[in-house]
């Protein structure tokens, strides 16, 4: 009688033999996958086998008690009828491989059946004395509890299990069935040691594909990491183009790999070296080397932030430069800010190739300050103020944290002046503005001076004095107002001297400059001061590029604010000055890339 029974899923077959002339033991066989019947020397029909000859029964046949063909050439398993001890079987379709007798060795008596595989292709089978039922606790596997709790139901029927089969030599299904393993030499020599049921987590996995290249390796590593990150391709760069100023953000990774290196194309190289080697592009583009955020994480990248800035009148030369560096080939899209996103957005896309990703500047300055703070310069704080301003030998710097910088008036000074009343990150609103700003300041001076940068003005009127070219309260009550605590140096009337042609014979250039510096920072910081009275602010923090290297005004701006308030309103500044809104289309580009 042969018995047949699928342990895991039509892999592995264990199967019972007891016929008269075995004496009634049983052995155990293993059917083995298509791949090995080579091995075992079986051809590739039928279920033939050494010492099994081609006439045996079927796969039809093999069933529980078939002593011939099933009834209308169909098997017992196929029409799903009881099978052994009254277990309803479903049917089921043994792939057509090769038999082959295991090295099982008892659970729990002497004996053992010892056959090799040579013993099986010549036909010969080497037995011993059927063993005793399994112990119950340990058995013999390393010492591990016998996992046998499955057959339990049918023991207490009065099955009696032995070498791990119940009497009619089949296992009742397992809800997850298990995965046998075997060790030792497949064919010849000692008995192979006893088999282990694995728990499905630990079965053997399959191995991880292999890449041979570093290249490939790197591949699949960026896509790996783009695709939890979703980081934008570099080069990543920010934009604000103004009226006056374009100023330039640009991220330097300082993690990259061997194998990133090795990948990347020529011309990204060359746009970092360039950028990154030099602090002056041109006649005019100047890279402030002092600003520089250094070991800052971005999308999960390690590098420096770098600042660049140059006039807005050299737009086309820098989008001249973008095309002829292939910039194209490296973004289709440019995150910018500012006026000029819209006026020069058809000369990105006619001369360099490049779609320009236009983004709102007051957003960009809100998102772009509140980040910069809350990563902090170098270890310091972004932001300060002037301990003292009102006295100008004890006036000093001194740093200071926005931790909970709401509500704050924010006044940005650009080339005009924007007044911001922040509430939160998202909740803003735009009070008021004035457009006396940086722009008048320089224009003035080029038309009153002659001089040709901002850097030029302010180093006339760091040298200057106003006093000779304003109308102070003293030049017409001969003292203070003491009636509204006006103090006589306070300035009346802005150039009110210039009426008169012999102190307009007398000043100097530098003084022009100067007077107009103090005319444009009175006017802003008057304004401010009454927002700040309207909405109930008391913070008000100043921030844009008329405020870059210029501490006349600051100061100017700090005393103002002091005074006017009788303390109660402190002018506070911050580091990166007029950048903020570059940083903002940066952050802005790596959002974008996550919505796609």
């Amino acid at each position: 009688m042969l018995k047949l029974v699928s342990a895991s899923g039509g892999q592995d077959w264990a199967c019972s033999v007891a016929e008269a002339g075995l004496g009634g033991e049983e052995a155990a066989f293993e059917v083995a996958r298509p791949r090995d019947l080579g091995e075992a020397g079986c051809g590739d029909s039928g279920w033939g086998c050494a010492g099994i000859p081609d006439s045996a029964p079927a796969a039809g046949m093999l069933q529980a008690g078939a002593t011939g063909p099933a009834r209308g050439g169909q098997d017992a398993e196929e029409l799903g009828e009881p099978v052994g001890g009254g277990e309803e079987r479903p049917a089921r379709h043994p792939p057509p491989s090769a038999l082959r007798l295991l090295n099982r060795k008892p659970q729990g008596g002497s004996g053992e059946i010892k056959t090799s595989e040579n013993d099986l292709q010549r036909g010969r089978l080497r037995r011993g004395p059927r063993a005793a039922p399994p112990a119950s606790g340990m058995g013999d596997c390393g010492g591990q509890a016998e996992r046998s709790a499955p057959h339990a139901p049918e023991a207490a029927a009065g099955a009696a299990a032995v070498n791990g089969l119940l009497h009619n030599g089949f296992h009742p299904l397992p809800v997850q069935p298990p995965r046998f393993c075997s060790r030792g030499p497949v064919g010849g020599g000692a008995p192979a040691p006893p088999r282990l049921l694995l728990q499905p987590e630990l079965q053997p996995q399959p191995p991880p594909p292999q890449h041979d290249s570093p290249a490939k390796k790197c591949r699949l590593r960026r896509r790996t990491d783009s695709g939890k990150k979703n980081r934008p391709p570099f080069p990543w760069f920010g934009m604000d183009i103004g009226g006056t100023l374009v100023k330039l953000v640009y991220f330097e990774p300082k993690d990259i790999t061997a194998e990133e290196e090795q990948e990347e194309v020529e011309n990204l190289k060359s746009i970092r070296k360039y950028l990154t080697s030099n602090t002056a592009y041109g006649k005019t583009g100047i890279r402030d080397v002092h600003l520089e955020l250094k070991n800052l994480t971005m999308c999960g990248r390690k590098g420096n932030l770098h600042f660049i800035r140059f006039p807005s009148c050299a737009m086309h030369t820098f989008i001249q430069m973008g095309s002829e560096k292939n910039f194209s080939s490296l973004h289709t899209t440019l995150c910018a800010t500012g006026g000029g996103a819209f006026k020069f957005e058809e000369d990105f896309r006619m001369i360099a190739n490049l779609q320009l990703h236009k983004l709102d500047e007051l957003d960009c300055l809100i998102q772009g300050l509140l980040y910069v703070d809350s990563v902090g310069f170098n270890g310091k704080p972004e932001c300060y103020y002037f301990e003292n301003p009102t006295n100008p030998e004890l006036c000093q710097k001194k740093p200071c944290c926005l931790d909970n910088p709401y509500p704050m008036l924010l006044v940005n000074m650009g080339s005009g002046v924007s007044i911001l009343a922040v509430y939160s990150k998202d909740n803003y609103k735009r009070v008021t503005g004035t457009s006396l700003g940086g722009g008048t300041f320089l224009g003035l001076c080029c038309l009153l001076t002659g001089c040709e940068t901002f850097e030029e003005a302010l180093e006339m009127a760091a040298k200057g004095d106003s006093t000779n070219v304003d109308k102070l309260v003293k030049d017409i009550y001969g003292g203070d107002y003491e009636r509204f605590g006006l103090q006589g140096s306070a300035v009346a009337s802005s150039f009110g001297n210039m009426m008169s042609k012999e102190k307009r014979e007398a000043i100097s250039k530098e003084d022009l400059a100067r007077a107009t510096l103090v005319t444009i920072t009175n006017n802003v910081g008057s304004i401010a001061r009454m927002c700040a009275l309207n909405e109930n602010i008391d913070r008000v923090v100043f921030a844009g590029n008329f405020l870059r290297i210029n501490m006349v005004a600051m100061k100017l701006l700090a005393y103002a604010m002091d005074f006017w308030s009788k303390g109660q309103l402190k002018a506070l500044f911050l580091e990166h000055e007029g950048y903020f809104g570059a940083v903002g289309a940066l952050l802005e580009l790596f959002k974008m890339t996550d919505d796609q």
